[in-house]
């Protein structure tokens, strides 16, 4: 699975950046807009939303709990600082997808205990997108967490995110993650809706 994190760029706005990605066969979009006011925040959330509904693709607001149910989003991705899932999901119910980023394994046993639905585990390696990273994991940090995971039963949808290009994608496959997040590797590309292709057809035709 092919996770795409909005990122506003010189030659991108966050909905031209969607629908280019969308273009290309990803099928899972999650806003991230953290400097917006709410009022961008629900502009731009009500044209991508109708562009995911328009593809038959997830759509996932980054942090704002509130604004989940009148952009008519499938769910929210709360980072570490955010609010707690298990609040989250008292105000959302059993039928929003909440996704919990994390670090370590223990971020991940909690975020489990609480009620995740999926988890995004980085950052990969250093990344420009986003402020406050938490430590650099690269492979070997999947590794562990991985098989920590799996001794300890766990087997909830995981997303490797931070800095992934291309080549990364079948190392961090082969320690089990099941899905891929981008953001610059795909905006930066000279052809995103091209790349954006490429990268969806190798994750799908991995054999693990």
């Amino acid at each position: 699975m092919l996770q795409f994190i909005t990122h506003h760029t010189l030659r991108f706005d966050e909905e031209q950046a969607t629908l280019q990605v969308l273009e290309g066969g990803c099928r899972w979009i999650q806003l991230r807009m953290k400097d917006a006011s709410e009022e961008e925040l629900l502009r731009t959330g009500r044209r991508i939303g109708a562009l995911c509904r328009q593809y038959g693709a997830t759509f996932i607001i980054d942090d704002h709990v509130e604004l989940v149910k009148e952009l008519g989003a499938d769910g929210v991705h709360l980072g570490k600082n955010d609010m707690p899932v298990a609040q989250a999901r008292k105000m959302l119910g059993q039928g929003c997808i909440i996704g919990a980023t994390a670090n370590t394994f223990e971020d991940v046993a909690r975020a489990v205990a609480d009620g995740a639905d999926y988890l995004g585990i980085g950052p990969f390696r250093y990344t420009t997108t986003k402020k406050n990273l938490s430590p650099i994991l690269g492979t070997e940090g999947y590794i562990d967490i991985m098989r920590r995971c799996r001794e300890n039963g766990i087997d909830i949808p995981t997303v490797a995110i931070g800095g992934i290009m291309a080549d990364d994608i079948a190392p961090l496959l082969s320690t089990g993650v099941t899905g891929i997040a981008l953001s610059g590797a795909l905006l930066n590309a000279p052809d995103p809706q091209a790349e954006t292709n490429k990268i969806v057809t190798r994750i799908n035709n991995f054999k693990k």
